[in-house]
Parts: C-alpha cells; structure tokens; sequence
C-alpha cells in the first residue's frame, strides 16, 4: 500500500517480494472498514468489491451453550460497513496491478532483502537476493514492512518491547460443505478456543492454545488433537479427520510488541515490522495500512523533493504511535480478561460481564464495531496525495 501510494504521488519505488507470488496460506483475511475507506478515497472501492469476498456485518462469539454479539459494523459512517472476508493474497494482488499502472512504481518477485547497506550512521540501501543472484539497492528511505519477523527491523538493532501473549495459534484446513453456515465461526470453550473462516470450498481453521503449549500438542498425537478439534466443530465430528498429519498444521507464535524506535536515518519501520499486534480482533493488516496512508500522507513530498529527514521519520512514528499502542492495550485487555481465562478454565464457560452486557443492550455493540472496524484515529488520503504531473 504504502509503495502503491508514493509511485501514484510522484516518488520512485521498488517493492521487493521474497516469493514468487502472493500465495501464502494462513494469512490474516479480513479487510476492515477502515482499510476499504482508503480504497474509496483512492477510488478503488468498487473494482475491490468485484473480487470473491463474504461480507460480516455482525461479529458473535459462542461461549459454552451461549451466542453473544460481539460488534455490529452496519452502523458504521463509511462506504463499506462490513468486514471483508477475503484471501490476502487477493487483496496484495489488487494492489499490485494498481501499483503496476504507475511508471515509478517497481515490484521485483522472488527478491529478498537480507542486509542493510549503512555509511555514515545512515540507512543508504540494501543488499537482496534474487534469481539472478545477490545485489544492491541504493534509495533515498528503505522501509521494512516483512512483518513480525523482520529480517531488516533485526538489522536495524532498534530496541523493541515485547507486551506478552497468553496463546498461539495453529491453523489447519477442513472441507466445507454447500449446507454449512457461510458465517465466521468462533466457540470459547473450558479449554479450547476456535475460529473458522469461509474459503468457499474450505474452512480456515484456527486452534488457539496456550503459549508454548505446541510440542505438548504434538507429543499427544494426532489423534488426541483431532478429538479436541473435533469437540469444537459445528458439524459432524467425522470431519476432523481431514487433517491426514501435523503436517498438515501450521504454528502461528503470536506476538505482542512495539518497537521503542520505529526509525533510523534512511529508514523506517511499519505495519508488523514496528508492532506486532495479537490476533485478537483480526486488526494487524489494517493497522499497517493505516501505518502507510500516515507515512505516505508525511512522507510523499520530501521524498519526491530528496529533502528527507530523520524528523520527517519521527513525524510518522508521532502520527502513529498513539492509536497503535491503544489498540494494543486493547488487545492486552481482552487477552487478559477473555483469552486467558478460557484457556484455563475447566469447568462450564460464561460469556465474560462486558460481553453479556453488549449482548443485552445490542446498540452498545457499536462501540467495539468501530474499534475493530475503524481502529483508533483512522487515516484518511491526503489532498497532498494526488498524483503529480
């Protein structure tokens, strides 16, 4: 997104994508209000929408025999009041057929940066390897956005503070049927906690467990998990059976952490990179394309007039530390108070007081509908932003 923005601006950018393509399974699949009002201030809202998406305008969540809503996104003031269930490498696909229309905009596949180039105490490129073999790229402002394992943030040696994370998460696949339900399924259960996403022709599984509990898992064996994914399931039991070996389940280590400092002279850290963000609320996508509309709002004219600074840097870390760092306070919140305690709970689950509250006075459901949807001080394009002759 943010390259995407800076090439429609005026700025030359390279974007460099370690695979070949976009196709990685088990990646977040929920595109927020927020996110899809950049898209119709861009004017892309409609084009977007024509792709294979479902449509959630109603968040609940199961806890033992009880169904409580969770958030309703219908009342939200924006052009799309509803989440976006869509595989991510659709939506990355989108952008770089958007980005491809602008002759500053380069997207180099199967390139991966390893090493930044340093001279002076200032960030001045970067080496990568290619098919072709390694080489170098020398730019005005690299920027890592390769997520919460970033190989370039670790480079950058800025110090990062890690907030803590109750549960990790494996994901698998299951058959879906034509009779099962299209909506987004999640159980809490003493023990056990579940998500399952529609993928038309399969289910998109989550399985959160305590933290570090994943050797433990595997050690029960295959068919001791299949019992516990089975005990959670909204449909025939049998259908546990699909998962053939662990191999066929993938560890997702969650994370919750912040870097202290987003930058360095000549570079920059956003999205995933910056700050890891729980799984709780499926708000990580979102909130590093809001990382970028800041960031391409602040960054755009003093890239294009080479007249950069380490304020200018500081200046999105400003913009955007604050609602980043709500968020996550939220997300502690919730894993405190709802994710913890079912994972250790053994006997029947309630639904936990604030829960049962929204759940009695349904217009109070709004409230976490433009959290999770809207996030904290959305970003909004620039005037500043408009393409340049």
């Amino acid at each position: 997104m943010l390259g995407v923005l800076l090439a429609r601006a005026g700025v030359r950018v390279m974007l460099l994508e370690k695979h070949a393509d976009f196709l990685r399974d088990f990646r977040g699949d929920t595109i927020h209000p927020s996110t899809m009002q950049v898209l119709h201030e861009l004017g892309w809202l409609e084009e977007f929408l024509q792709l294979p998406h479902t449509p959630v305008r109603k968040l609940s969540g199961q806890f033992g025999d009880q169904t409580v809503m969770v958030a309703d996104f219908s009342h939200l003031p924006v052009a799309a009041p509803f989440v976006a269930m869509m595989p991510q490498w659709d939506f990355l696909n989108f952008l770089a057929r958007k980005g491809s229309a602008y002759p500053s905009f380069t997207l180099r596949m199967r390139a991966q940066a390893r090493e930044l180039i340093v001279e002076n105490e200032r960030v001045v490129g970067v080496r990568a390897d290619g098919p072709d073999g390694p080489f170098d790229i020398r730019a005005g402002l690299i920027v890592a956005a390769d997520g919460r394992t970033s190989v370039l943030r670790d480079a950058s040696a800025l110090p990062n503070e890690d907030l803590g994370a109750p549960m990790d998460v494996l994901w698998f696949r299951l058959p879906r049927h034509a009779s099962d339900t299209d909506e987004t399924q999640g159980r809490f259960d003493a023990g056990r906690i579940s998500i399952m996403l529609n993928r038309g022709d399969y289910w998109q599984c989550a399985f959160v467990i305590p933290k570090g509990n994943n050797d433990r898992v595997r050690a029960a064996g295959l068919e001791a998990f299949r019992t516990s994914v089975a005990s959670v399931l909204p449909f025939e039991a049998e259908r546990a059976n699909a998962i053939a070996s662990f191999d066929d389940v993938k560890l997702l280590t969650v994370q919750v952490n912040r870097l202290k400092t987003w930058w360095r002279s000549g570079f920059l850290c956003i999205g995933d990179a910056a700050h890891a963000m729980s799984p709780v609320g499926g708000v990580g996508v979102n909130l590093a394309v809001q990382d970028a509309v800041a960031a391409a709002n602040l960054l755009a004219k003093p890239l294009r007039s080479n007249t950069l600074t380490d304020a200018d840097l500081q200046a999105v870390q400003q913009r955007r530390e604050w609602p980043t760092s709500m968020t996550q306070r939220l997300q502690l919140v919730m894993q405190d108070n709802i994710i913890a305690p079912a994972l250790t709970a053994t006997g029947e689950l309630k639904p936990p007081a604030m829960l049962r509250l929204v759940g009695a006075v349904p217009w109070l459901a709004r409230f976490p509908a433009r959290i999770i949807g809207l996030g904290v001080r959305p970003e909004h394009i620039s005037p500043a932003m408009l393409p340049q002759n």
